[in-house]
């Protein structure tokens, strides 16, 4: 049975593009869902969160987390996490990549290999 295989993120994000032209060169089929165009539902950021960590899935590094306000970047929790993802879905960390159910964050052939051997 084939494996689905879901790609999240943004479509101009050069990551996102480095990891669906390895999925492409692997002829490993996928859906691309662009959460900054389709959004992305709290149920699925909670599930991310539960199995990757908050710490993992919210883009602490990027521009967008780094321009709030000091006060919103601090004590931050899962909870907290999530709100500031839901309202500005740029800050999830770039690829969350479901392959059959199970959850990858970042790009790194290495994984991506180990997930879909040659």
């Amino acid at each position: 049975m084939e494996m689905t295989v879901t790609i999240y993120g943004i479509r101009n994000c050069d990551t996102m593009k480095k990891a669906r032209t390895w999925l492409d060169a692997h002829g490993v089929g996928h859906v691309f869902h662009d959460y900054k165009a389709s959004g992305i539902d709290r149920d699925r950021l909670t599930k991310w969160c539960a199995v990757l960590g908050w710490e993992t899935v919210l883009n602490r590094a990027g521009t967008t987390f780094r321009a709030l306000p000091d006060e919103e970047k601090r004590n931050l929790d899962q909870d907290k996490a999530i709100a500031l993802m839901l309202a500005q879905p740029s800050m999830i960390k770039r690829p969350v990549l479901d392959a059959g159910g199970r959850l990858m964050a970042g790009f790194k052939p290495d994984l991506y290999e180990s997930v879909f051997p040659g």
